[in-house]
């Protein structure tokens, strides 16, 4: 394992701490909540007001751990992207090596074997770049489908007794979402067909 690697094992291991103290400061959002309810059903306004400065406090110390957990893991894809760069760019010197050996020789048929595995080299690198582009795009918007937020939303504003008006458009984002998403998914099934034909 490399030292890029090892970095990246800690990051994703940072990350994921401050989400479980995310969720931690969250249980202690709703335990001082629940104090509140009963000092003010005693009638002690003093007490329910410290216990929701106390929710309110637990309440942003998780929205902040959870920012910087996604933060980490940013940081961590753009490691993940230079260790895939660093594999692929030592196999690229490689391939170099042999280029300069093989050139001195002057062996055509060599060189042409050496230019198509530098050549595939870097369609291998292509198809890797635009899938992990498409992955990451198609993660921010599939994971979370919009009527389930949109349920949600509603189910909340009823709990509180509020009128919640949302005007969306009704089903047009997600069959729009899926033909961009299977057209670029055509497009890289059929670049790992040509790769896989070449090998």
């Amino acid at each position: 394992m490399s030292n890029m690697e090892k970095h990246l094992f800690n990051l994703k291991f940072a990350a994921k701490e401050l989400q479980r103290s995310s969720k931690k400061c969250d249980k202690e959002e709703k335990a001082e909540k629940a104090k509140v309810k009963k000092a003010i059903q005693k009638g002690n306004v003093e007490v329910a007001r410290i216990h929701a400065e106390n929710a309110i406090r637990q309440k942003n110390q998780s929205v902040n751990f959870l920012r910087m957990s996604a933060r980490i893991e940013a940081v961590a894809a753009r490691v993940q992207t230079a260790v895939t760069m660093n594999k692929v760019t030592k196999s690229m010197a490689g391939v170099v090596k042999g280029m300069d050996a093989t050139l001195k020789s002057m062996n055509l048929e060599k060189i042409s074997s050496l230019m198509d595995k530098f050549e595939h080299q870097f369609e291998t690198l292509d198809v890797q770049t635009a899938q992990m582009e498409d992955t990451m795009s198609s993660t921010t918007t599939l994971t979370t489908p919009q009527n389930q937020v949109d349920s949600l939303m509603h189910e909340l504003a009823d709990e509180a007794g509020l009128d919640l008006n949302m005007e969306l458009p009704q089903g047009q984002t997600g069959s729009v979402g899926t033909s961009v998403a299977s057209a670029e998914q055509d497009e890289l099934s059929s670049r790992l067909a040509k790769l896989r034909d070449q090998m």
